[in-house]
């Protein structure tokens, strides 16, 4: 049996280029494809050449005001980096704000909140700091 990993996350947003754009620029992340989805909405599928984030719209933006209390059903999306000092100036550069920086075992870590406000926290487990 191989590892298991995960492949992709389904994420539903008001404008699935928008959401497109701002990760690519952040995580560097190419889109794999795009069409058609249900309910005659699209779907953008952002990311590497083993695991993306699949951005979700619904026809004329439906579906997007749903909303949910924290953590019910999603909390953040982690994705880990090597360089998060970089990563996090292109969140700015975003327009972007990060917030909650971490630097505890085992990584450092700070999080964003896209326009949709749905969580990422950006972590890193290379340390270039001399301890």
């Amino acid at each position: 049996m191989t590892h298991a990993f995960i492949e992709h996350v389904n994420l539903t947003v008001r404008d699935a280029d928008r959401t497109a754009a701002i990760l690519a620029a952040i995580f560097g992340w190419h889109e794999r494809w795009r069409g058609p989805a249900r309910d005659g909405g699209r779907v953008i599928h952002l990311g590497s050449d083993t695991a993306y984030v699949a951005l979700y719209t619904g026809p004329g933006g439906e579906h997007a005001g749903a909303s949910y209390a924290k953590g019910e059903p999603l909390n953040h999306v982690g994705v880990q980096v090597g360089d998060l000092d970089t990563v996090e100036m292109r969140v700015k550069a975003a327009g972007l704000i990060p917030f909650s920086h971490g630097d505890y075992e085992p990584g450092r870590r700070f999080y964003f909140l896209d326009p949709d406000g749905i969580e990422y926290e950006v972590v890193s487990y290379a340390d270039p700091r001399p301890r």
